[in-house]
């Protein structure tokens, strides 16, 4: 082979070398694209949809002085990255949580939190009927495989001993049955307390609500440290 044949054919090899090397640079970087965008989407947020009432909703307030904004930023606080979606729709009862529950949960959700039960209470709905429909409520949480936090409800004054001793035990006996974390009285430190409420004398005011989210922290902390390690 002659020098002038040999440099033509070399220099063809280098270039289909070269062509393969660049070939591979532009895979592996796509590769390395595709392995980053997957870890940020398995790096979501987890989204806990909180399930209930005006007293979740946030009536009358502003939506950042709502239940699920200010836990939301108290979770942060402490270094969670979640989501608190806010699922509360003012004057619903058991029955109308229940009956909107996979539209409020949409796609899934890794948690959710359940205050429901104040507007059976305050009509006077028969307690058996509202402990049916809880059950029910969290039956499908459980069949979706959707973990769930219970904050419980306490009964009026003015209804009566007796109303309150049917109506009171149902949140913990669900509790047991569900083998779920509770918080016994979601407006604890808020009710009877008239500087943490809206002039209605029912709903928190912005400090009420604090005083709400101050209480059911630990709570709520505990409990997502537990769905970390399952």
């Amino acid at each position: 082979m002659t020098t002038e044949n040999f440099w033509p054919a070399r220099g063809r090899r280098f270039a289909r070398y070269g062509r393969l090397g660049r070939f591979r640079q532009i895979f592996f970087a796509a590769f390395a694209l595709l392995f980053a965008l997957g870890g940020a989407a398995d790096a979501r947020p987890l989204r806990i949809v909180a399930l209930g009432d005006s007293l979740t909703a946030g009536y009358g307030l502003a939506a950042d002085k709502a239940f699920p904004a200010v836990l939301q930023e108290a979770l942060r606080a402490k270094g969670f990255d979640v989501e608190i979606v806010n699922a509360g729709v003012s004057g619903d009862t058991s029955a109308g949580l229940l009956a909107r529950l996979d539209w409020a949960l949409g796609d899934g959700a890794d948690g959710a939190i359940v205050e429901i039960g104040a507007n059976d209470m305050l009509r006077g709905l028969d307690p058996e009927k509202t402990r049916e429909n809880i059950d029910a409520i969290l039956a499908r949480l459980r069949a979706r495989k959707i973990p769930f936090l219970i904050a419980g409800i306490r009964a009026a004054p003015n209804l009566g001993g007796p109303y309150a001793a049917e109506f009171e035990p149902i949140f913990a006996s669900l509790a047991r049955k569900y083998q779920a974390p509770l918080y016994p009285f979601f407006l604890e430190g808020v009710a009877g307390h008239p500087d943490k409420q809206l002039p209605d004398g029912l709903h928190p005011n912005p400090t009420g609500v604090e005083t709400m989210v101050a209480g059911i922290l630990p709570t709520v902390v505990a409990w997502l440290d537990g769905l970390k390690t399952n």
